[in-house]
């Protein structure tokens, strides 16, 4: 037993000090006794620290800081469309398929997307440069169809306005 707390501390030295002070704030926002209610927030942070993606010692590492079981981290990091448990590209497009885009030719703007890019839902270009993700809603139908990239919304989606956010993209 004391092996398997060793190596949990081991993990917990992932957490950078940037990415520690920051999950510290959203730990303060619960109860003292509901640190785990900062586990998607810490999932987050620890996926920007990783460069868009987690891997089992990064999850393990939230687990044990939030003094949580690592499978109930797992759970969360692999229900939400947010979290991404392998690399991707330098931008990742989250296209909504649900169903007011849908009914406003989502199905459209994916086929535009995989022959622009040449790549499928689930699938980065061979540059890394972008990967492509379908995603259940965006909470955001006004405007559908529609995707995200980073922290932007881009809605109403023509072929013509999908060529012109992909040109623009560095």
């Amino acid at each position: 037993m004391m092996a398997q707390h060793k190596n949990a501390q081991s993990k917990a030295g992932l957490i950078t000090d940037e990415s520690r002070a920051e999950i510290d704030k959203w730990i303060a926002k619960y109860p003292a006794d509901k640190k785990n209610s900062a586990v998607m927030a810490a999932l987050r942070i620890m996926q920007d620290q990783n460069k868009g993606f987690l891997t089992n010692d990064l999850m393990d590492a939230v687990a044990e800081y939030l003094e949580m079981p690592a499978i109930a981290v797992y759970e969360v990091a692999t229900f939400y469309s947010m979290y991404e448990l392998e690399a991707v590209g330098k931008h990742k497009i989250c296209v909504c398929t649900n169903i007011s885009c849908m009914l406003r030719g989502s199905d459209e703007i994916v086929a535009h997307l995989n022959k622009r890019l040449g790549i499928g839902l689930g699938e980065t270009t061979s540059d890394g440069r972008i990967t492509l993700k379908e995603v259940e809603c965006l909470g955001a139908c006004v405007e559908a169809p529609m995707f995200q990239i980073g922290d932007t919304y881009h809605g109403d989606l023509t072929p013509e306005k999908i060529d012109k956010i992909l040109d623009d993209l560095g």
